[in-house]
């Protein structure tokens, strides 16, 4: 005789901010044991501006036009990697089936992985604005504190797309290998090496849907205008708005896998 079981839809739980920053604070307490990461995550931005600014020593215009783009780039990049590998590794070794078998709901946990690794990125960005501006001489019309506004939602914008790869990915290899499809697309169509409406039409249509296109569009718009603009505030909307949607995605793709 066989029996069959039936499964439950679980009702979907209401964010709580307690279940919220323990989530946090656990995934803050495991990167504080691995400083290879936080390096990754911290230094690796700045080293790669410190190095950008001397490679265009002889030309600091150069610096000047490419510079702010890229102080929003690079901590793009950075988070993306490191939290889809951090993810991948809680999902391959069933922290997050325990997790979900918990009174914890997946808003919860992908909000939690966020504001954890957002932490980080505050730092992140703060710092790479902070070396670009005031010590490498990065010359931004507007303010220094718009710019780190962007930095700050693209590091969020990569940390968002780097939960939500991770649930395709099979193994740390894999989750690297999604950085040409994701990332690298994005980078040739955002108009860091030549603008974008001077694309081909079909490829400046693309990077009209292309987050990253936005985030290096806020960046020149705040180091040509004294003020903010209505391009940059739209910017800015785009870039945060990809990041929640993203997020929203990433946890659809939480599922508990029961027997």
């Amino acid at each position: 005789m066989t029996t069959t079981r039936t499964r439950t839809a679980t009702p979907p739980r209401a964010l709580n901010a307690c279940r919220t920053t323990a989530t946090a604070a656990r995934v803050l307490r495991q990167l504080a044991h691995d400083p290879r990461t936080i390096a990754l995550l911290v230094l690796i931005p700045c080293v790669m501006l410190f190095l950008l600014r001397y490679v265009f020593d002889g030309s600091p215009r150069t610096f000047d036009s490419i510079g702010a783009s890229l102080l929003g780039i690079f901590p793009l990049i950075t988070m993306f990697l490191v939290t889809s590998i951090a993810t991948l590794r809680e999902r391959t070794s069933g922290t997050l089936e325990r997790l979900l078998a918990m009174p914890l709901g997946k808003g919860d946990l992908i909000a939690g992985y966020a504001l954890a690794f957002g932490t980080l990125a505050i730092i992140q960005s703060a710092l790479a604005t902070g070396l670009a501006v005031w010590f490498l001489g990065l010359d931004v019309t507007g303010s220094p504190w718009l710019l780190l506004l962007v930095a700050l939602l693209d590091a969020l914008l990569g940390t968002a797309l780097g939960l939500f790869v991770s649930a395709f990915a099979a193994s740390e290899f894999q989750a690297v290998q999604f950085m040409p499809a994701v990332i690298f697309p994005q980078l040739l169509l955002c108009g860091l090496f030549t603008p974008r409406d001077s694309m081909h039409p079909a490829l400046e249509a693309i990077s009209d849907v292309l987050p990253m296109s936005y985030a290096v569009d806020g960046m020149n718009e705040v180091l040509h205008h004294t003020d903010m603009t209505a391009t940059f505030v739209r910017d800015v909307i785009v870039v945060a708005g990809c990041a929640l949607l993203v997020l929203t995605l990433g946890a659809a793709t939480l599922r508990r896998r029961t027997a």
